[in-house]
């Protein structure tokens, strides 16, 4: 595939969530791809990480770091591969991971072998901030889901991004993803389901009106919303809010610029 990495980009090694676009690959979860600065970030390598990233011809070697928003496998499934692609299989000390603690407890998602390959290992905590190779990262207040979830805010000397993981809504999220130029949602479901944990397109709603981002992009559908199409969910969206709304797509090379 002919593609040119640019910088300060975003690109979506797929747009595919939850059990059953993941195991059929109906849509690719390989995670978001988050060049800032020069600086490179891969953000919830899920199962066919690996692939996305050589298809498209993306350096893993130049990444500064894997950050992980939660334990669940259409997130961090691609976790080992990405690490020793990252570090040259072990052969260059380099980059860093990062994720919440119980993803490090009982079955942890990194193999122990991996761990002296990195720079340094770190265990997330809320509300906290960590530099990156001179990029500000924070992590959110934790989300609403049934493992520890947290979501992210990037942040360099022009550009705020936000990640918000797999959460039920919550009466603080606006005021948690405020003042982002760009705010990337994960948005399951269609319609609201109680007893599961995701958002949906009302949710979303909610979010973009209240906290106003320059531009919001949906990502992580669920097959409910697969079936409804995205794009015209996101034109209802961004007529209902006033803001500019895209659905990714798998490949979607967006410039920050």
């Amino acid at each position: 595939m002919n593609y040119t990495e640019e910088t300060n980009s975003l690109t979506f090694l797929g747009t595919g969530g939850a059990r059953f676009m993941v195991s059929r690959q109906i849509l690719a979860s390989g995670g978001i791809w988050l060049n800032l600065d020069g600086k490179r970030f891969l953000i919830d390598p899920g199962p066919g990480s690996i692939v996305q990233v050589c298809r498209l011809g993306l350096d893993p070697e130049k990444l500064s770091a894997i950050l992980l928003s939660h334990r669940h496998l259409d997130h961090s499934g691609d976790v080992n591969v990405m690490i020793e692609a990252m570090t040259q299989g072990g052969f260059k000390k380099h980059g860093h991971f990062l994720a919440p603690k119980d993803a490090f407890d009982n079955e942890p998602v990194i193999y122990s072998y991996l761990k002296p390959f990195l720079n340094d290992l770190t265990m997330l905590e809320e509300g906290r901030e960590y530099n990156l190779d001179g990029i500000k990262v924070f992590t959110t207040r934790r989300h609403q889901h049934p493992v520890e979830t947290y979501g992210f805010i990037f942040e360099s000397s022009s550009h705020r991004i936000g990640y918000v993981s797999d959460t039920r809504y919550f009466e603080e999220m606006p005021q948690v993803y405020a003042g982002c130029d760009v705010l990337i949602i994960n948005v399951v479901l269609k319609e609201a389901i109680e007893r599961i944990y995701h958002l949906s397109i009302p949710d979303a709603a909610k979010l973009i009106t209240a906290a106003k981002p320059k531009t919001a992009i949906l990502t992580h559908f669920g097959l409910q919303l697969y079936r409804a199409d995205p794009a015209k969910m996101a034109a209802q969206l961004a007529s209902e809010t006033g803001i500019p709304v895209i659905a990714a797509g798998d490949d979607l090379l967006f410039k920050l610029e």
